[in-house]
């Protein structure tokens, strides 16, 4: 008993760290997200299927890639883009979660979009619009790992409200 409390106080912790990540990132978030989500299954609060597992450390490993390969920061310094993207991630999450489960993910794919085009509007995200190829750039590099450690903390999410 007091080993399952310690891995869900474990798992919660993780998860939170993930999110914080999303929103100041220092470091990859979807590795404490995936992290938190294997301590909350494996202190028997949520269920999660072995292919679930599977699909996501994959992307939490593509992540991870990302964000070794990409540039770090903006072009002018700002790190502002990510509250914005975090944010609506984090509400298409949990819209998604309230409306049908399964479509949990899209919720967050298309928050996370219209964070950054939301931030594409503001004064600082201006140069993201000129050649429309850079929208699609700032995406996978940034919006991705957002979209994939969010993700992971609404299914942990969900497995705790559901079940």
């Amino acid at each position: 008993m007091v080993m399952h409390t310690i891995l869900l106080i474990g798992g919660a912790i993780c998860l939170i760290a993930a999110i914080l990540l999303v929103l100041w990132p220092r470091w990859v978030a979807a590795v404490p997200a995936f992290l938190g989500l294997l301590l909350m299954h494996l202190s028997y609060t949520i269920d999660v299927k072995t292919m679930t597992f599977i699909f996501w450390g994959i992307a939490t490993l593509i992540t991870v890639g990302l964000f070794y390969l990409s540039p770090s920061g903006e072009p002018d310094g700002n790190r502002s883009s990510n509250l914005y993207i975090g944010f609506t991630s984090m509400a298409g999450g949990m819209l998604g979660i309230m409306l049908a489960p399964r479509v949990m993910v899209l919720g967050v794919i298309l928050g996370a979009a219209m964070g950054q085009l939301a931030y594409s509007r503001t004064p600082a995200g201006k140069w993201m619009l000129n050649p429309s190829t850079m929208f699609w750039k700032y995406f996978a590099a940034k919006c991705l790992p957002a979209i994939v450690a969010i993700s992971i903390v609404c299914i942990a999410v969900m497995g705790m409200v559901i079940d």
